[in-house]
């Protein structure tokens, strides 16, 4: 696990980016879990993590509260950013069409995961939000599984 602390949004972003840029070299569907409250900056990470992937300037990268999934081309990759907040039950993954996101060229990036857990989905690397008393965000890498592994020791972070 590693431990980032970010004083900015734009600090945020450059961290998405710098994933983004280091899941580009992985030949595998990559999956990460965000968690954290409302404002925590899930959502600015994403927009790092599309630039980083080369996500085109012209798309807006948002939150999809209501959309449940936003999908953007990515070059050789595909971002599928999925927000399950609405989400009450682990069969409605199947409504929303989840499996048919999971290819060899996807980047799922999942907001308030959780019913994917308890579906028995494995994330790549969760991200952990939360507001230091300075109101920086803290945000905490933890890897699984071999690819999240070799991910984060890519980033060379402290």
């Amino acid at each position: 696990m590693k431990t980032v602390v970010s004083a900015s949004a734009e600090e945020t972003m450059t961290l998405g980016r710098r994933i983004g840029e280091a899941i580009l070299q992985l030949p595998a569907l990559f999956s990460i879990a965000l968690t954290g409250d409302l404002g925590a900056g899930k959502t600015c990470l994403i927009q790092g993590l599309a630039k980083g992937l080369g996500v085109d300037e012209g798309y807006y990268i948002t939150s999809p509260t209501f959309n449940i999934i936003n999908e953007y081309p990515a070059g050789v990759k595909r971002l599928c950013h999925l927000d399950l907040y609405r989400l009450g039950a682990p069969d409605e993954l199947e409504y929303i069409g989840f499996e048919d996101l999971l290819g060899e060229d996807a980047v799922v990036a999942v907001e308030w995961p959780d019913l994917l857990r308890e579906d028995g989905f494995v994330f790549n690397l969760e991200l952990r939000f939360e507001f230091d008393k300075d109101f920086n965000r803290i945000i905490r890498i933890i890897p699984s599984g071999q690819q999240g592994t070799n991910l984060l020791s890519t980033l060379s972070l402290p």
